[in-house]
């Protein structure tokens, strides 16, 4: 189980495979895909179409670990 503000590969695979319009989103301290049309408050960690520009369509599980990674930090950092 990992830490609530901590964003997995299994989260940009789920944001990769959601509809355009959504992001991967800090809700109430956890992270999940958010449609971008019901935004719940949520504060926006990637927006799928940034996510695809990062890594592509179809990316390997070392680049999704890396990438995971990298916004796991940002989001800490920006005191998510």
């Amino acid at each position: 189980m990992s830490e609530p503000q901590t964003v997995t590969p299994r989260h940009l695979r789920n944001l990769l495979a959601a509809s355009p319009d959504c992001f991967l989103g800090l809700v109430e301290g956890e992270v999940r895909v958010v449609d971008g049309g019901d935004d719940e408050g949520a504060l926006e960690i990637v927006s799928a179409a940034d996510l695809r520009d990062r890594v592509g369509d179809d990316p390997d599980d070392y680049v999704l670990e890396d990438e995971a990674e990298s916004l796991t930090v940002a989001t800490q950092q920006r005191g998510g």
